[in-house]
């Protein structure tokens, strides 16, 4: 006995470690909140490559926020994508068209695409550049099935080349061009993209490209820009945590995998019940994977989450999950926490102060479970010889899964697994009574 609790004080003391790295880690990780005071003249550099996800953008219209608030001269968006999202694209567009900082797409470096959703992302700044040997274009949508892929339906493609050209013409560039894009699915050099007026200006390098837009002027949100980017210093910044939460999950091929996961596991655990290790991670992976593809935006998502992670907590006090549950709910709350978004509006210290406190609870809680947990290793060791004052077993229960002779028992607001002694079958709705138990099987005959 004095080895088994000398094993889980060491082991407690090993998890309180890991964790106390885990909380240190997380919070100087660099959030949402890093914003500082910043001097006009200097320009805001952000990278956007690979898929267009909802985290990705989500970077992005952070760091114009950013820039707008102080006051930069510009911000320069370096792209180079195959596509993506196309929800998440538009919302980029849009937020480019209502921002009042200047706004530079450069497809860069030699040899970069902006394709498909991509195509949207240039057309929708207010000064389109392309290095040598790039392209954009390829618009087209296609569906995606079993099958494989195919053009997507006329209605689908004729709302998207609106949409296109629509972006386009708002800043002054050829919308029939754009339209193209998507219907026909054109695709442009940087040369012949620059006599089409698709795009601004042709640059070899990002030095050389802060040399051209020194003087450059625009209209935007009617009033005239300047640039002075010669001498500007230039702010770059990296992803937050909740940011590369986002665009992990929304990447398909991670969204599509947790989709069919999350299904595979409940599938799993309510075809075995009573483990609650399949149903718990098969509902987390199933929300994460439902948000992946787009059909939950980030503030439902978020909202989903931390309501599995609130009920998953509740049920655990009164099922016995044997801690499973609690530490699925921990782990559901914090990854809900982290996707809600930082209002606008509310202090950045108070954001701080909020993922502080969250974590500190989900540590907390987890370490209450940890416990537990121990304590019905601890328990099974011994192979419940002895009534512990934590798990003592019951005296009666009602079926709720016909003993034929195995099946399961409600005793005590609690779902246990059970066993007819009298090999016999119990039909649901019996009361029983506890007669002894095998590991955390009971054994009971009709009462």
């Amino acid at each position: 006995m004095q080895n088994v609790n000398g094993v889980t004080r060491k082991g407690l003391k090993v998890a309180l470690l890991i964790m106390a790295l885990f909380l240190s880690v997380i919070v100087t990780l660099p959030g949402e909140n890093t914003t500082r005071a910043q001097t006009p003249g200097e320009i805001y550099l952000v990278t956007l490559e690979d898929t267009i996800t909802a985290g990705n953008v989500a970077f992005v219209k952070r760091m114009v926020d950013e820039a707008e608030q102080n006051n930069a001269e510009a911000i320069i968006v370096q792209l180079n994508t195959p596509g993506g999202l196309v929800d998440a694209t538009f919302d980029l567009c849009s937020k480019f068209l209502e921002t009042e900082v200047p706004v530079v797409v450069y497809v860069s470096p030699s040899g970069s695409i902006a394709a498909s959703a991509g195509a949207f992302i240039p057309l929708s700044s207010d000064i389109a550049v392309m290095s040598p040997a790039t392209s954009v274009g390829a618009a087209q949508p296609v569906m995606i099935s079993p099958e494989g892929t195919a053009t997507a339906d006329d209605k689908t493609t004729q709302f998207i080349a609106k949409q296109i050209q629509e972006f386009a013409e708002a800043q002054g560039r050829p919308g029939d061009i754009a339209e193209r894009f998507v219907t026909e699915n054109l695709t442009l050099g940087h040369s012949e993209a620059l006599d089409k007026e698709v795009i601004d200006l042709v640059s070899p390098s990002l030095e050389y490209l802060l040399v051209e837009l020194d003087g450059y002027t625009l209209e935007k949100m009617g009033q005239t820009h300047t640039l002075h980017t010669e001498d500007a210093s230039m702010v770059e910044k990296s992803m937050g945590t909740s940011e590369r939460l986002q665009d992990f999950v929304s990447d398909p091929q991670i969204a599509f995998l947790l989709l069919m996961g999350g299904m595979m596991l409940l599938y799993i655990g309510f075809s075995n019940p009573g483990t609650f290790v399949p149903e718990v991670l098969g509902g987390i992976a199933l929300v994460m994977g439902v948000y992946g593809m787009g059909l939950f935006d980030t503030n439902t998502t978020g909202i989903a989450l931390m309501l599995l992670g609130a009920g998953l907590l509740i049920a655990e006090v009164f099922v016995s999950g044997f801690g499973i549950m609690g530490v699925g709910g921990a782990i559901s709350l914090l990854i809900g926490s982290l996707l809600l978004p930082l209002e606008p509006l509310m202090a950045p210290d108070w954001y701080g102060g909020f993922m502080i406190t969250v974590i500190g609870t989900v540590i907390g809680v987890s370490l209450i479970l940890l416990v537990i947990i121990q304590r019905v290793i601890s328990s099974r060791r011994r192979g419940l010889s002895e009534i512990t004052t934590v798990f003592s077993l019951p005296k009666t229960g009602v079926v709720i899964k016909e003993l034929n002779p195995n099946g399961m028992i409600r005793a005590r607001g609690e779902i246990w697994s059970g066993r007819s002694v009298e090999g016999g079958d119990i039909c649901e709705g019996t009361k029983v009574e506890v007669v002894g138990n095998e590991g955390f099987k009971l054994l009971v005959k009709p009462k």
